[in-house]
């Protein structure tokens, strides 16, 4: 079998990402205070919500670039998505969620998970990378341009 040379670039990002989240157990630790199941106040389970809906826009937003090429039926310039009218408003946004997801996510675990703020920090960067590595494998529909 045969890896392509993306696919091993993704893998960069996959296998450290999905050791620290394993050895971590950064999503049974997410779940935990998303369920509730963890007894501290009510604002553990809003930032953990918070940041799972942020991640939930993240991911939205994400497939929604890749797609841009079969919605307007031609492929976009991504080189220069300043001057796109679609990627202009949603590179920024993209950014702004991933930021404030992985911000709101280190802060919940290290202070509700019992991790502490630098093993959360930690988790939450494993728990992104293994994400950013899993979504990388995700196909880019190629449209050819006029």
């Amino acid at each position: 079998m045969s890896l392509s040379r993306h696919t091993l670039r993704q893998l960069k990002f996959i296998l450290p990402g999905g050791v620290v989240t394993y050895f971590l157990g950064t999503h049974v630790a997410l779940w935990r205070l998303v369920r509730g199941q963890v007894a501290v106040d009510g604002w553990a389970r809003i930032a953990a919500l918070a940041s799972l809906v942020s991640a939930i826009i993240t991911v939205s937003l994400f497939i929604y670039i890749l797609s841009v090429p079969l919605i307007q039926g031609r492929q976009p310039d991504y080189r220069h998505w300043r001057e796109s009218g679609v990627l202009s408003s949603v590179i920024p946004t993209l950014t702004a969620s991933i930021v404030f997801g992985w911000s709101l996510l280190s802060y919940t675990l290290g202070r509700w998970s019992g991790f502490g703020y630098l093993e959360g920090l930690i988790a939450s960067s494993g728990l992104y990378a293994l994400s950013f590595g899993l979504l990388g494998l995700v196909p880019a529909p190629r449209i050819s341009r006029r």
